[in-house]
């Protein structure tokens, strides 16, 4: 083994020693704050209609928990989303992502692009890929509320 190589003038650090990691603090503190997320989609006046008629049921697979959680939209007389955590569900996913409790963490705070997560592997994606970069801009004005309630309620969370 050789000496580490000298810094040079303008050398940065690899991206991943920049990368913030935060961490829940249990499985149960991931399924309340994405409990709490996924009301937030659901109750948002803008997303929630959306997400609704997109009509896009989702399968989200966090196996570093050991997690599970299906995603539909809203039957009658229902909230605009519906969602079981287990597999034990009547609906078959549109939809299919594995990924970390991190990586969904920073997803959720605009910190991760999804198609560049995929492209990664961060996450894995399968069934209809191009129906879950569809759900996206649907998605992505509740980063805000999202970051507010990590900021207030979880700040071990924040990236």
């Amino acid at each position: 083994m050789g000496r580490p190589r000298p810094r040079l003038y303008g050398d940065e650090p690899p991206r991943s020693a920049s990368r913030v990691t935060a961490v829940f603090t249990s499985a149960e503190e991931f399924r309340e704050v994405m409990d709490r997320t996924f009301e937030m989609m659901s109750s948002d006046p803008e997303v929630g209609p959306q997400l609704r008629a997109a009509g896009t049921p989702q399968r989200f697979e966090f196996p570093d928990l050991e997690l599970v959680v299906n995603i539909r939209s809203g039957a009658d007389g229902e909230a605009n989303l519906a969602w079981e955590w287990s597999d034990d569900v009547d609906w078959e996913p549109q939809v299919r992502l594995t990924m970390s409790s991190e990586i969904a963490n920073r997803y959720f705070q605009g910190k991760e692009n999804m198609a560049m997560a995929i492209a990664r592997r961060r996450i894995k994606a399968g069934a209809d890929v191009t129906a879950a970069l569809t759900i996206i801009p649907l998605i992505k004005p509740v980063f805000g509320q999202y970051r507010a309630m990590v900021t207030a309620d979880y700040p071990h969370l924040e990236v």
